[in-house]
């Protein structure tokens, strides 16, 4: 029996949450049973397109335009090629409207939309053009989804409307986290050296790209506001992004550069979180789940978090402490600086028994394959 073929639509295979997921999902995958491809609006390579390789899975070219004529062709032209595919699994929240209907038009059985980020916040201040996309896109997806798929319950509203619960194709499939990298023995004195930290450094992390969805334009100011109270706070921040470099001037500015390490995009993010972090800065404007904190969890972070996220990804709750993000930088520097190692025993062992472990979001998500 020949595998059920799987085609993923997302925007590269960058690092980033829904990627990591992914990643994730494939190397536990059965690659017997299912066959995972990656088609990607870029004609660039991404930072996970060698590993995907090797793991037997293919990376496909469909760059973005805005000329949907001319993608409908590219996109057909490839599933006609590649093909068949038995699953178009979507990624790219309303857009995925029009490529499940592509899908239907490819004669691809089980079309899947996930809905990974809570945009309700962006969407209520839509322009009229915008709205008008919004509304079509959503049309899209109710006639031609045959499966519904959200991070959480607020991103199932912001993609399939607040009435999501009484559509029987809609369910929320939650991100498992790998967690065999949490239980290595991690030498924090060697990885902290690597940038410069010291031991009596109190290391305040963040892990994301720089877009303005992650607001690291608050997080530096939280940062100042830190960095004037305790002398030994560092900031370690994780990622890459088009806004890196506008947040290096500001945190110039602040007077703080010397204090800030900006590492880039890295494969050994648990090793990080781990080896050299404290606690964990997550002011995000939005999430759909936010991977990245039930990674912090599993490195035992405290961490000061926006109250925007889903309170569903608090699955050590002991681990943290929400902030408005109506409050001000100070506010959110005496949290901060409040926050200790709270009690929270047997970290690893509440989330494996979660469905934040990768083997029960594996199960979960072959089960929304086959069960179609």
């Amino acid at each position: 029996m020949r595998p059920l073929r799987i085609l993923h639509v997302l925007g590269s295979m960058n690092r980033g949450g829904v990627e990591t997921w992914l990643m994730h999902v494939l190397r536990h995958i059965d690659r017997e049973r299912f066959q995972m491809d990656f088609l990607v609006h870029t004609s660039q390579p991404g930072a996970y397109d060698a590993e995907i390789q090797a793991l037997g899975a293919r990376i496909l070219h469909c760059p973005a335009t805005r000329r949907p004529v001319q993608y409908a062709k590219r996109f057909l032209e490839i599933t006609k090629r590649f093909g068949p595919f038995d699953v178009l699994h979507s990624h790219v929240h309303n857009f995925s409207g029009y490529v499940v209907w592509l899908g239907s038009v490819a004669g691809i059985p089980v079309r899947i939309s996930h809905s990974h980020n809570d945009t309700r916040i962006v969407n209520a201040v839509a322009t009229p053009s915008r709205a008008f996309y919004l509304s079509l896109t959503r049309w899209f997806l109710t006639k031609f989804s045959t499966c519904c798929l959200a991070a959480s319950a607020p991103a199932a509203s912001a993609l399939f409307g607040p009435g999501w619960k009484q559509d029987h194709r809609v369910k929320v499939l939650y991100y498992g986290v790998d967690l065999a990298p949490y239980h290595l023995t991690v030498d924090r004195a060697s990885v902290r050296s690597e940038f410069g930290l010291h031991a009596t450094n109190i290391v305040f992390g963040h892990v994301g790209r720089f877009d303005p969805q992650k607001n690291h334009t608050f997080l530096i100011d939280v940062a100042a506001e830190i960095a004037r109270r305790e002398t030994e706070a560092r900031f370690l921040l994780v990622g890459d992004g088009p806004l890196r470099p506008s947040i290096e001037e500001q945190a110039q500015r602040a007077g703080i550069a010397s204090r800030t390490v900006f590492t880039g995009s890295r494969p050994d993010v648990p090793r990080l979180m781990v080896g050299a972090m404290d606690r964990f800065l997550f002011p995000s404007l939005y999430e759909g789940l936010g991977l990245v904190l039930t990674e912090a969890q599993a490195a035992s972070l405290p961490a000061i978090i926006s109250d925007v996220i889903p309170t569903e990804a608090d699955v050590i709750p002991n681990l943290i402490t929400r902030v408005s993000l109506h409050q001000p930088a100070e506010t959110w520097a005496e949290q901060a600086l409040r926050s200790c190692e709270p009690s929270a025993p047997n970290v690893l062992a509440q989330i494996e028994r979660s469905p934040f472990n990768i083997t029960a979001s594996v199960e979960a998500l072959t089960r929304a394959y086959c069960a179609q």
